[in-house]
């Protein structure tokens, strides 16, 4: 009997999400690949076997009887690293002030910005971990983390290495992307601004990053800027992303199936023309009900819609100071009560359609042999109730990369 590290035994549902190695669309999104009273065996960071009634000598074994187990969740969409904090906020749209009116208050993005800009590395680090921890807390295993809060060449410098350093030094993976193009600096304009991150934060950021996002928005960068700055981070092995039409219809999601973008991101406001393109370009609409929510907004993406034209989802938290949530099981909750996306097509859209928007589809997001051992044991009967029991963490163990953590 072979000798292993861990083995899982009596789970009451054991969610596989086996399945194409793809992004999953339309009916494919309900298939969760459920083994009842599962096994899982892992040995060297790695699933070595998986079904039911496994025997092997494990150093540790987890009875989860009763309980249900899937892969870790993966947050495609976070801008963990920042300083300044905004609780301050919250009183002015509680009194109906909009985003502009608390941003000429001395709040908004540029609040955030001052901070971060002259908080140091250490400091930001420090404040990225707690927010790490909380993270794997609730069941998050691997994240993207994007800069944007620097919106020079030295303090998007700054974000880029303390998030290599996170990725170094935390037991979440973290998958950088460069967000320059996150706002235009008040001490420039939008043209010139566009020319610094092409000819001077690109070259310098090399090697940083895995992909380039740009806020394509009305007031932010057009859709011409915006796709001048992806087909320039190309020249660097950058994969474009977009923040697409998230307040009005700037032709977004269009813009991301004519660059090949591998995601666009928010999408509330997107056209169906838009959306039909992404769909025959599978090209994954990552969806952020935590930022309507954070923002007491009526208007969620049409998830539903989406769904029907073909475009493979995913879910993720939009952590950042305007929409503060580690919780992946809040995202899921949101996406079902707010979106009417079904339980099942909303965990495929947090594990492995997510793992799918970072390009990591072939190590994580589904529970098979020869997998990176992301794991995560909830304490609770079956996945439903994920959107079910809310406002506690379901969350009984973490396991990453074949550790209990």
């Amino acid at each position: 009997m072979e000798n292993i590290d861990i083995l899982i035994k009596n789970a009451n549902e054991l969610i596989t999400l086996k399945g194409p190695n793809r992004p999953r669309i339309m009916e494919e999104l309900k298939n969760l690949s459920i083994i009842k009273n599962g096994s899982i065996a892992i040995k060297d960071s790695k699933i070595i076997d998986i079904g039911k009634n496994l025997k092997y000598k494990a150093e540790k074994i987890i009875d989860a009887s009763g309980k249900t187990v899937l892969p870790g969740f993966i947050d495609p969409h976070t801008h963990v690293v920042f300083a300044g904090s905004r609780e301050f906020e919250l009183d002015m749209k509680l009194k109906g002030l909009s985003y502009m009116d608390i941003l000429n208050s001395g709040g908004g993005i540029f609040y955030t910005v001052n901070k971060t800009r002259k908080a140091s590395e250490k400091d930001l680090l420090s404040q990225s971990i707690c927010r790490l921890d909380k993270m794997l807390t609730y069941g998050t295993t691997t994240c993207e983390a994007k800069s944007g809060y620097g919106l020079n060449i030295e303090s998007e410098m700054k974000i880029l290495k303390v998030q290599e350093k996170l990725n170094k030094e935390h037991k979440i993976d973290i998958v950088s992307t460069f967000l320059g193009a996150h706002a235009i600096p008040k001490e420039y304009k939008v043209d010139e601004y566009v020319d610094i991150i092409i000819n001077d934060m690109l070259p310098k950021i090399r090697g940083l990053a895995n992909f380039c996002d740009v806020f394509c928005e009305k007031g932010v960068f057009t859709v011409e800027q915006s796709r001048h700055i992806l087909e320039a981070g190309k020249d660097y092995n950058l994969t474009p992303k977009l923040h697409a039409d998230e307040i009005v219809d700037t032709g977004g999601a269009l813009l991301s199936s004519q660059i090949g973008a591998i995601s666009a991101d928010h999408l509330l406001m997107s056209s169906d023309k838009g959306l039909r393109q992404m769909a025959k370009k599978r090209i994954i609409g990552v969806l952020l009900p935590g930022t309507p929510f954070s923002l007491m907004q009526n208007i969620y993406a049409p998830a539903r819609k989406m769904i029907d034209f073909g475009v493979p989802v995913a879910l993720a938290t939009d952590l950042n100071p305007n929409c503060w949530t580690e919780n992946m099981q809040f995202i899921i909750q949101l996406a079902c009560l707010n979106m009417k996306m079904t339980p099942a097509e909303a965990i495929t859209g947090a594990t492995f359609n997510a793992a799918c928007a970072l390009g990591l589809n072939d190590s994580i997001g589904s529970l098979e042999m020869g997998k990176q051992a992301d794991i995560i044991i909830l304490d609770c009967p079956n996945y439903k109730f994920l959107p079910y029991h809310i406002g506690v963490n379901l969350v009984d163990t973490v396991i990453k990369k074949g550790t209990i953590v």
